[in-house]
C-alpha cells in the first residue's frame, strides 16, 4: 500500500508568511481570493466524486460475483421484443437479474404472474415501488436473491438479460432445473448449444426464444 503524505503549504514554505513590513496591495488580495476560490472548487469536486461513488456503489458492486452481471437497463425495444417472443405464452414468469423491474412489470401488464430476483437491495426496493405505482404489485413481485441460488423448476417462462461469459454455465443450470414446456427468452446473448424456436429483433435488441426440451441438444439434455 502506497503511503500518502500530505503537506501543509503554509508550513512548507515559510516565505508565504506575511511580512509586517510589506505593503498589501489590491493585487495581493485578488491573488489570495483566487487561491481560496480554487481550494473551495477542488473541495466541492472531491465531495461530489465521493458522493457519486457512494450512490453508484450498490449498483456496481453486484457485478463482482460469479459472473459479471452489471445493471444495464433494458431498452424499450428489448422489452417489446421479449413480449413479442413470449406472445401466446402464459402462466408464471421469472426474470433472472431483474434490475429496475421493467421486464417484470411489463410482463405483469400482459397477463403473466411475474417475479423478479435481483441481488441489489436498492433495485429490489425500487422495483417494488414501481410495481405499486403501475398498479400491478399483486402480479409483479420481487425478491433479493443471487440468480445462481434460485430454483427454476416452478416457472413456465424464464427471462435472462445475461452477459456472454455466464450463458454457458446458466444453460447447464437450466437444463437440470427447468420443466418440460418451459420457455426461455434470452436477451443480448444466446445460450450456447441451444437451438432457438424463434428469434425476435436484431443486434443488441435480439431475443432468442427457447423451449424445453426442444431447444436442448440430446447430448446436453438431462438424462441424455
Amino acid at each position: 500500500m502506497t503511503e500518502r503524505v500530505e503537506t501543509n503549504p503554509e508550513m512548507s514554505f515559510p516565505s508565504d508568511i506575511p511580512n509586517i513590513n510589506k505593503v498589501t496591495t489590491g493585487a495581493d488580495i485578488n491573488r489570495r481570493g483566487s487561491k481560496r476560490t480554487g481550494l473551495v472548487l477542488v473541495g466541492l469536486t472531491g465531495a461530489a466524486a465521493v458522493g457519486l461513488s457512494v450512490i453508484s456503489a450498490p449498483f456496481v458492486l453486484p457485478a463482482f460475483r460469479k459472473f459479471c452481471l452489471p445493471y444495464i437497463p433494458a431498452t424499450t425495444n428489448q422489452v417489446q421484443n421479449v413480449l413479442r417472443a413470449l406472445h401466446g405464452k402464459k402462466g408464471s414468469l421469472l426474470d433472472l437479474g431483474s434490475g429496475d423491474g421493467r421486464i417484470v412489470i411489463a410482463a405483469a401488464k400482459n397477463g403473466f404472474q411475474a417475479h423478479g430476483i435481483e441481488l441489489n437491495s436498492l433495485l429490489v426496493l425500487y422495483s417494488k415501488v414501481a410495481a405499486r405505482v403501475a398498479n400491478v404489485s399483486s402480479q409483479a413481485t420481487f425478491k433479493k436473491m443471487d440468480l445462481w441460488g434460485s430454483k427454476l423448476a416452478d416457472y413456465d417462462n424464464v427471462v435472462i438479460f445475461g452477459v456472454e461469459q455466464m450463458m454457458e454455465e446458466l444453460g447447464k443450470k437450466m437444463e437440470v432445473e427447468l420443466k418440460a414446456g418451459c420457455s426461455v427468452a434470452a436477451c443480448r446473448f444466446p445460450l450456447p448449444g441451444w437451438t432457438p424456436i424463434k428469434t425476435v429483433g436484431e443486434g443488441v435488441d435480439m431475443v432468442w426464444l427457447y423451449e424445453i426440451p426442444l431447444s436442448v441438444t440430446p447430448t446436453n439434455s438431462p438424462g441424455g
